[in-house]
């Protein structure tokens, strides 16, 4: 009874971590949503890292595609991961440049916006109805 319990309970956690979510850009943690400048560095920062591990697995890439020979058995396995790797940063970095541009433009909207609500005077708003029809109404 105790094998089926720790059996169940692990196929559960095995059920679990399959559903987890594996992305490779993360959400950023700390800035509040609607503020799209930060959301722009922080993506920004993202996408420069990925540029730098993207240059560096490519360097690693071409030492091992030029001296196979040094890694024995791992050799042929080693070039795979680096190739992954590489993969993984180019979407890495498209997707943040993704993010990049959409950010970049909600806060130049946010930006108008502000601008545009600065520049209303609510002394000069006239909200009063010169329609003759409403205004001798006095049945309600």
């Amino acid at each position: 009874m105790k094998a089926l319990k720790l059996l169940i309970l692990l196929l559960a956690l095995t059920v679990l971590a399959a559903c987890a979510q594996m992305s490779p850009v993360t959400a950023p943690i700390g800035i509040v949503n609607n503020d799209h400048e930060a959301l722009v560095r922080h993506y920004e920062n993202l996408a420069e890292e990925a540029k730098i591990k993207l240059q560096e697995n490519k360097e690693i890439l071409e030492a091992y595609e030029a001296r196979s020979y040094y890694y024995g058995r791992q050799g042929l396995d080693l070039p795979s991961h680096a190739s992954a790797n590489i993969r993984a940063h180019e979407e890495t970095l498209s997707k943040s440049l993704k993010y990049v541009e959409f950010h970049r433009k909600m806060a130049m909207e946010q930006r108008n916006n502000r601008i545009n609500t600065a520049e209303i005077d609510p002394e000069d708003r006239d909200l009063t109805v010169e329609n003759d029809e409403y205004s001798g109404n006095t049945e309600l």
